[in-house]
């Protein structure tokens, strides 16, 4: 066995964008702008149909189910918070659970302080995406 040169890593520079799979860009629409406040902005002229938004410097990329694409949402995944999921800081974890609530949003789990103080949400959108919303305290 020989010993080759260590390699360097990419040094990735930043966290661009999540891509998800969905049913329908109208509900999820609502979800990801209504209820979470997103920005939806422009995207290239793909052949497919999907829509973008934007969170701070980063973004989002919905794509509508089609023949060529990845199933919709998480269906084989039990929803639990110990699962596939992303986060999403918020000002309030507790008042978004409570707009949730008001909203007819699914709740995965309700207000818990993770160890380090911090309060978490989870949620699904339409598609049974798992989505933690989570504040400092």
């Amino acid at each position: 066995m020989t010993d080759s040169a260590p390699t360097q890593s990419l040094q990735v520079q930043a966290f661009d964008h999540i891509t998800l799979v969905v049913k329908d860009l109208e509900a999820s629409r609502k979800f990801y702008v209504d209820f979470l406040g997103m920005d939806h902005v422009p995207r290239p002229a793909f052949s497919f149909e999907g829509h973008w938004y934007q969170i701070g410097n980063q973004q989002i990329h919905l794509i509508l189910e089609h023949d060529q694409s990845g199933a919709a949402g998480q269906a084989d995944v039990e929803p639990n918070t110990r699962t596939h999921h992303f986060a999403f800081q918020v000002k309030d974890s507790k008042q978004a659970y409570e707009q949730a609530l008001q909203q007819g949003i699914p709740i995965v789990s309700p207000p818990k302080s993770r160890p380090d103080g911090a309060i978490q949400t989870f949620v699904n959108d339409p598609d049974g995406h798992i989505i933690e919303l989570c504040s400092l305290g």
